[in-house]
């Protein structure tokens, strides 16, 4: 210990900061939770961005100059992130990790095993790999295999999150409380990843290299995602996420006739007053309707064009449509939660679907006489399926 000198500057203390409430989100993240396999999942992902920073905490603080057989130590296992992320994702939509998962994180066991052989080599020969092999070979290559796992699980994710927002839409009405935030910047924050080390390594390679304080905005980048990631997670460790499955099939033979059908199914979902429900599912409606969700399914799309989010937010919207025209003085807000809406985002969205203006120009033009309200044909939501006409909608 004697001579060692430490640096402690402004980078070590926000880096380690910021590493030391990462772990602290993670331990409690690892308390029992309704999701605590995504919960599990998180923590894994904050557990490896806190080691993603330690080198760099260690190094501006000199520790890497006054103990050189530092080198190798296995903090920086960057391939594992890429997978843990869209593993958090797959647990949060469909309840489980995603299939052979462990192959998933073989890249990253592969890089562990290789730091942690190259950390045991006696002092001479870990330097002289270090300066030769690994940094003109095998630290490139980590660095490709990163981009390439950045860029290939955040499209993976994205896809996950567009079919479990289109199957939300034909299944919930209350969809917009899970698929339009917390995953989205989930995701958002994967591919962020992605493209500061894009850049970063475009950077290091164009100007033919740079050195550990360059580096500083990445790793401080990295650690606003990481604080990020750690406390909306907390935030959102009890929130269940419904787990969807696909509808039964309906076995009928003959080719049913879904106008009538779905007609019918619309005229007993407005005598039950089940739309007000904010909760009402597809299963809940099959239930009551005492059939299977299949046919349900299809009497929705094939017979009045719809997905399950627009024929109910439609028949919520028609609900506050009509207290407006008989005078209610209520808050629009109030109207719409008394009607089934979860949220003002998706009451505005479905009004403005439902009847071509927005909730307020509605009100302000009730007591005009000479006003016409336009009869739009009902359209889904936005999800990338296709729109349809609906009878009385």
């Amino acid at each position: 210990m004697d001579g060692v000198t430490l640096y402690f500057g402004w980078r070590v203390a926000i880096l380690g900061f910021a590493a030391i409430q990462m772990l602290a989100l993670a331990v409690a993240l690892t308390l029992p939770a309704p999701n605590h396999l995504s919960n599990r999942l998180l923590a894994a992902v904050l557990v490896v961005l806190a080691g993603l920073l330690t080198p760099y905490v260690i190094g501006f603080a000199g520790a890497y100059d006054a103990w050189r057989w530092l080198t190798f130590a296995p903090f920086a296992i960057t391939l594992a992130l890429p997978p843990l992320l869209y593993g958090y994702t797959s647990a949060l939509v469909q309840g489980r990790r995603p299939e052979r998962f462990g192959l998933h994180l073989t890249p990253a066991f592969i890089q562990l095993v290789y730091f942690l052989v190259a950390f045991t080599l006696p002092l001479d020969a870990k330097w002289s790999w270090y300066t030769s092999g690994h940094r003109h070979w095998i630290g490139p290559a980590f660095d490709v295999l990163q981009l390439v796992s950045l860029a290939v699980y955040s499209v993976a994710a994205l896809r996950l999150l567009r079919a479990y927002r289109a199957t939300l839409a034909d299944q919930r009405s209350d969809g917009d409380r899970f698929a339009a935030r917390w995953l989205s910047r989930v995701i958002v924050a994967l591919i962020v990843t992605f493209l500061l080390y894009l850049a970063f390594t475009l950077w290091d390679r164009l100007s033919g290299g740079i050195d550990f304080f360059q580096e500083t905005g990445l790793y401080l980048a990295l650690a606003g995602i990481g604080l990020y990631l750690g406390v909306e997670g907390w935030r959102h460790s009890t929130q269940r996420f419904p787990v969807l499955t696909a509808p039964t099939r309906d076995d009928a033979r003959s080719s049913p006739d879904w106008p009538s059908i779905g007609q019918d199914f619309d005229a007993r979902l407005r005598a039950g007053g089940w739309a007000s429900e904010p909760d009402l599912s597809l299963p809940g409606v099959a239930r009551r309707l005492a059939t299977n969700t299949g046919r349900v399914s299809r009497a929705i799309n094939l017979g009045l064009g719809l997905n399950f989010a627009a024929w109910i937010n439609g028949v919520r919207a028609e609900a506050v449509a009509a207290a407006l025209d008989a005078g209610s003085s209520e808050d629009l807000l109030t109207l719409a939660f008394d009607a089934g809406f979860s949220s003002k985002a998706s009451f505005n969205r479905a009004f403005q679907a439902r009847f071509g203006v927005a909730p307020s120009r509605y009100r302000r033009r009730v007591s005009d006489h000479d006003f016409r309200l336009s009869e739009p044909e009902m359209r889904r939501e936005p999800n990338g399926s296709p729109s349809g006409s609906a009878g009385r909608f």
